[in-house]
């Protein structure tokens, strides 16, 4: 690549990622990162190695867990006791 052309690149680039921004939603804009983002290695044997001393039990707990200090309940739905 010519020395001229490799300096505007990330130029071009951010055009790019604005006009991706202004054209597509939060979540059309993620999946097409993603999509774009370089992959190395195998994911599926890394998650495995990483939760392999890991209990559904424990999961299902801990996801419970989380669900409940970032779902807490809105004090303006209650109910109408008569």
């Amino acid at each position: 690549m010519p020395e001229a052309a490799a300096a505007e690149t990330p130029k071009v680039m951010e055009k790019v990622f604005n006009i991706l921004k202004r054209e597509l939603n939060a979540e059309e804009y993620l999946l097409y990162l993603q999509a774009i983002t370089p992959k190395t290695g195998d994911a599926t044997a890394k998650l495995r190695d990483h939760t392999k001393k890991i209990r559904l039990e424990d999961v299902v707990r801990r996801a419970k867990k989380m669900k409940k200090k970032h779902n807490p309940p809105d004090p303006c739905n209650r109910r109408s006791v008569p």
